[in-house]
């Protein structure tokens, strides 16, 4: 049997005092946890949501988000947990292609969900539900909660095929995919990741990044069916963040690198205040080396950084060999392979670059009612992936480029990261992003958006020629740096290089 609310349920029943969630200032042990998803799973039922049937989210990091996952799996529905930054067309398109037939959201979002409820076509007010308080038309979720049973509600007859939820991708390059993922699936991620992040039931897991995003999932599913201690914070802090390592002797942190780099510049960091961790994972983007070298010296033993695609494919970069393979992204762990694949679809020997394809037990069922863009992505069970890298001798991956991201200046290929990793080196620089821009000549050419570290003074012209003097090769110069307070992102903390590029092209089309 492979039914993931099954997870809660048995640490409720064999080991119902072990803390199970912190969230703000309550603490629930797994009893009360489990019953708190009871309570939620009956609620859901009596509005009718039935096996299957899609129940949407709306909401920030919240206690209520986080039993709903386990409420819809109780009872055979599938949860969609949508960005609560999304608005006008771009929620709606979502509710309406996934189908919802409940939402749950919070007062603060309500303007937002009337402004569309007459394009949802299969959402009612009524199966609206607030989780600080409704009124009519809207559902109050809490007060029904409060109302339902502790008991479990009756068998749903899940099986590990079934849908468990649809993650709608972050939309950092086009329209977002529903990607489709089983409860056999999430199941893979609670086995084979707790084991590849040496978890236990003693664990104290801290999340302080948005978990309505894949990413969340694989500190999430192994926490649960360890047993872990699973905290949860309203949004990332590196402050808070520092605090509650240091006070709940957190073992096992998971950051996208913009959020590893506020914490090491954040002037609460002190390591001994982190000496509980035992791992520090790094995903959603490469990190660039500098600040890898910065925590393998600062806090060693403890990185760990994962490669991978919401589709269903990854590499995991082990504590033990961060150092000695510090450039890689790691190899696939058990049961998963990684080929790299020229144009012509053929296998490549080791370093020479091409198209990232992977496979594994983590892989999509497909992507939401796409059935042709299905069939171009997933082939034979194999994820082509559309990024770019090399395996070396010993079979590690190493990132060279997004495909969407590489630049053609005058015919040659010009990959980003190639620059970023050089400006990264910058002493003044915190971040930076390197993208293609028009050019009447050579077509594109690269440019470079940096942050600048806190209480750093450089100039845009001594930062370009400080990177052009360093890159490989003339085509790798920048035509300019941009200096930019901070990076567009997403509420996973993945920044948004499109929204910074296209307003270079806009209307490149019609002079063309």
């Amino acid at each position: 049997m492979i039914e993931l609310s099954s997870l809660p349920a048995h640490h409720a029943h064999y080991r119902p005092h072990a803390t199970a969630v912190v969230f703000d200032r309550q603490r629930l042990d797994y009893r009360a946890f489990d019953a708190r998803i009871n309570r939620v799973a009956h609620l859901l039922g009596g509005l009718g949501v039935k096996k299957t049937e899609r129940v949407a989210t709306l909401l920030p990091n919240t206690l209520e988000l986080l039993e709903l996952y386990w409420a819809c799996a109780r009872i055979g529905a599938v949860v969609v947990p949508l960005s609560p930054l999304l608005t006008g067309v771009g929620l709606s398109s979502l509710i309406n292609d996934a189908g919802a037939v409940c939402l749950v959201t919070q007062r603060s979002l309500l303007p937002v969900v009337e402004a569309v409820l007459p394009e949802l076509s299969t959402l009612a007010p009524a199966r609206v539900l607030l989780i600080d308080g409704g009124a009519p038309p809207w559902g109050d979720y809490a007060a029904l909660a409060a109302a339902a049973p502790e008991t479990p509600p009756p068998a749903a007859g899940v099986t590990g095929d079934d849908l468990f939820n649809i993650m709608y991708t972050s939309g950092t390059t086009g329209l977002p995919k529903g990607i489709m993922h089983s409860h056999r699936v999430r199941a893979m991620y609670a086995l084979l990741l707790g084991a590849a992040w040496r978890m236990t039931p003693e664990s104290v897991v801290l999340h302080s990044g948005a978990i309505v995003f894949n990413g969340a999932f694989v500190t999430l599913m192994p926490a649960f069916h360890l047993g872990a201690t699973y905290i949860l914070h309203r949004q990332f802090d590196a402050t808070a963040m520092i605090a509650t390592i240091a006070a709940e002797k957190v073992t096992h942190i998971m950051l996208v690198p913009a959020q590893i780099i506020a914490l090491l510049d954040s002037p609460a960091f002190d390591p001994e205040k982190l000496a509980s961790l035992q791992m520090i994972l790094s995903l959603g983007a490469p990190l660039a080396q500098p600040r890898k070298d910065q925590l393998n010296r600062l806090l060693p033993g403890r990185f760990y950084e994962l490669y991978g695609l919401t589709e269903g494919f990854l590499t995991i970069l082990d504590k033990t060999e961060a150092v000695r393979k510090s450039g890689s992204v790691g190899c696939p762990p058990p049961f998963s392979d990684v080929r790299i694949v020229g144009e012509d679809g053929r296998d490549l020997p080791p370093g020479q670059a091409g198209e990232i394809v992977g496979r594994g037990p983590f892989v999509m069922q497909g992507y939401w009612r796409k059935p042709q863009l299905t069939a171009e992505t997933l082939r034979d069970g194999w994820i082509y992936s559309g990024d770019i890298g090399y395996l070396d001798d010993e079979g590690y991956l190493y990132l060279v480029d997004r495909k969407k991201d590489m630049i053609d200046s005058g015919g040659v290929k010009v990959y980003p990261r190639d620059i970023e990793e050089i400006a990264a080196r910058h002493p003044a620089v915190a971040e930076v992003s390197v993208f293609g821009i028009p050019h009447e000549t050579w077509g594109e050419t690269p440019i470079a958006a940096v942050v600048l570290k806190p209480g750093a003074d450089a100039a845009a012209e001594e930062l370009r020629d400080w990177i052009n003097e360093r890159v490989a090769a003339r085509y790798q110069r920048v035509q300019s740096v941009v200096i930019m307070p901070a990076f567009p992102r997403n509420a996973a903390g993945k920044t948004l290089k499109r929204e910074m590029r296209d307003p270079y092209w806009a209307g490149r089309a019609s002079r063309i």
